[in-house]
């Protein structure tokens, strides 16, 4: 090689190792603000080893909020929310509340806007085409409007019935709006029948968080809309964490596998339904500009309440948001718990407060369970939340493993005998920072007995790991769990 040859290869070295220098140096300077140390710590990580793999992919996905115009309408909503209910709370006697309740719903104020609301009635439905036939039932008695709003929506034999409601109402002239997060509903089989389908049925639909740069609709690509929701006339709602799609989800590898989803769905009537029809609202206000029976959730509040008389609260949250709501919450009950916490999460990935919470609680006396399933149908996820396992059993938590082939689908947890959550959120970091969640907080004893009776038919077809069972496990599952662990915090 000349001379001219070793000249340029010093100098493409050189550049290579500027290069280098330069991207760390501003790694360190973006990437650890307004973000949680151990994200930014595996961030700052991935990028030093994989200096040009992982500023790209940094840039991409590393930006855990919604674009700024997208978060400035959040806002503007949430604020007339909040002053269009001001003074609408009407609930059962304060004075039988546990001592901490009060400040719970304060929060989710601040946080959220939703008021809390008396008067409302719930049911649990935790049969797969039972809800499905529910719901159908409820869009066919349908007067005014039907609000759909799905994080997966597709047309399948089993989903048949609900697309032919939603036909019917349609076609008697009731409103009927669909709105489906556009790379969840995409990635599943029949997406483009599925479109089609809705607009020949007369349904004004929407995608929620589309990826379509060539029409300028762009933001992280996995911040999706997690929200499950179905609103009838102000009537009566549905919200959980079932889909609208086959309970195999249509996969192939499920069907081999013979994978069946287990849910759960709470169906509710009284004022409440207009907290839940404002999350639609807003989310339909985000995609298309148009505000849907923009002052109607807020008169609805006002409606005669049902005989249960729960008192109920509507939690969102999400990138949208400046803060983890949906965290703030169930960290707010953890520690509040006196007695006894039972969590169900398919996707269980504390962060380490969280942790703490948990450990906190069990430490003080507090009986706390877990169910999960057996088997996962995540691989990352599914590894990453057996690395907590031995953390979580040795503090005193008791682990119930949903027996295969299901898979536990099911979001929600109760705290004593006087409150429960139920959702689309699971305890993750991505349903804390990257999805758009719902939650409804319910204060009730009645409500509280119905999913203990629940959380009893998980435990019977449940089997419980113990921490000797678990300290048996391969090397190579735990390796291969802890290094999932760590891809996690790349939030």
């Amino acid at each position: 090689m000349g001379e001219s040859g070793w000249d340029l290869a010093a100098f493409i070295a050189i550049a290579i190792i500027l290069v280098d220098i330069v991207i760390r140096v501003i790694a360190v300077i973006i990437v650890p603000p307004n973000r949680r140390p151990t994200a930014g710590m595996a961030w700052l990580l991935a990028i030093f080893f994989l200096p040009i793999p992982g500023i790209l992919i940094f840039w991409l996905i590393g930006d855990p909020k919604l674009p700024k115009a997208r978060r400035a309408k959040q806002a503007e909503v949430s604020r007339y929310i909040l002053d269009s209910t001001h003074g609408v709370e009407r609930v059962s006697d304060s004075s039988s509340w546990p001592g901490w309740f009060e400040g719970v719903v304060q929060l989710n104020r601040n946080l959220g806007a939703m008021p809390l609301i008396g008067s409302n009635s719930a049911s649990l439905i935790g049969d797969y085409e039972a809800s499905l036939a529910d719901m159908a039932a409820a869009i066919r008695g349908a007067e005014r409007y039907v609000h759909a709003e799905f994080y997966i929506f597709a047309l399948d034999r089993t989903t048949e019935d609900f697309f032919d409601a939603l036909g019917e109402a349609a076609a008697r002239g009731v409103e009927v709006r669909v709105l489906l997060d556009h790379v969840a509903s995409f990635r599943v089989k029949g997406y483009r029948q599925t479109l089609r389908r809705l607009t020949e049925l007369g349904v004004e639909w929407r995608l929620m968080l589309p990826v379509q740069p060539l029409k300028g609709k762009y933001q992280r690509p996995d911040l999706r809309n997690h929200r499950k929701i179905l609103v009838v006339d102000s009537e009566v709602a549905f919200m959980g964490s079932q889909n609208v799609i086959d309970r195999s989800y249509n996969k192939k590898s499920n069907q081999r596998r013979g994978l069946k989803w287990k849910e759960l769905v709470v169906r509710v009537e009284g004022p409440i339904v207009s907290g839940l029809d404002a999350i639609f609202a807003t989310d339909w206000y985000l995609e298309t500009d148009e505000v849907p029976h923009r002052d109607e959730f807020v008169n609805a509040f006002e409606q005669e309440g049902a005989a249960q008389d729960l008192d109920c609260q509507v939690v969102p949250s999400g990138p949208g948001y400046s803060t983890e709501n949906n965290l703030k919450l169930f960290l707010a009950l953890l520690y509040a718990a006196r007695e006894q916490i039972i969590i169900t999460s398919p996707y269980f990935v504390p962060d380490e407060a969280m942790l703490y919470a948990i450990s906190g609680a069990t430490q003080r006396g507090v009986h706390v369970e877990l169910f999960v399933s057996e088997i996962g149908d995540q691989a990352l996820v599914y590894h990453a939340q057996r690395s907590y396992y031995e953390a979580l059993l040795r503090s005193g938590v008791k682990i119930y493993m949903y027996r295969a082939p299901y898979i536990l689908h099911a979001k929600h947890f109760t705290i004593d005998d006087d409150v429960a959550v139920i959702g689309s959120s699971n305890m993750d970091i991505r349903s804390f920072e990257l999805n758009m969640e719902v939650s409804l907080l319910v204060r009730g004893a009645s409500f509280v007995r119905e999913m203990r009776e629940v959380e009893a038919g998980y435990r019977r077809e449940s089997r419980e790991l113990t921490l000797d069972e678990w300290l048996t496990q391969p090397l190579r599952s735990t390796v291969l769990d802890n290094l999932a662990r760590l891809t996690s915090a790349l939030q």
